[in-house]
């Protein structure tokens, strides 16, 4: 179960906001100790652009914004603001290490369609006719 914060005050605990597997909580433990940044948040985000028109982006930052969500699961914090959390409501947060290649995945229910990067995605509220998965010049790794 994640513990939500919003505005840093009020804590509401809530599955459905957004789910992190454990071996994705495992890789952002890993990488805050490795870069000796353990109160840093996990900034997950979706931006216009893209092969799809929205893509997903992630960085470290030195703490969460007043407006932000903050999803806290096992020690791990992610920090989501109020535009991306409407695409991202409901979404899980995995990662997945294979022969073919590696990273975060994200599994967004709200995704009408996704290229086949996986970095890109059509939001179900889009306008326009939805695509089917295509592809683009980075569908090489299909993970962060």
């Amino acid at each position: 179960m994640s513990v939500i914060e919003h505005d840093q005050n009020e804590i509401i605990t809530e599955e459905s906001v957004i789910t992190v597997t454990p071996a994705a909580v495992t890789v952002i433990r890993n990488l805050l100790e490795q870069r000796q940044i353990p109160n840093h948040v996990l900034r997950v985000f979706v931006s216009g652009g893209g092969c799809s028109g929205m893509q997903y982006g992630m960085g470290f930052e030195a703490s969460a914004q007043s407006h932000d969500t903050v999803v806290a699961i096992d020690g791990v914090r992610l920090a989501i603001d109020p535009t991306s959390l409407m695409y991202l409501q409901g979404a899980t947060i995995d990662f997945v290490d294979s022969l073919m290649g590696g990273g975060f995945r994200i599994d967004n229910p709200n995704a009408a369609s996704s290229c086949g990067c996986g970095h890109s995605f059509k939001s179900k509220d889009s306008s326009g006719a939805e695509s089917s998965a295509g592809g683009c010049s980075s569908c090489s790794s299909g993970s962060y």
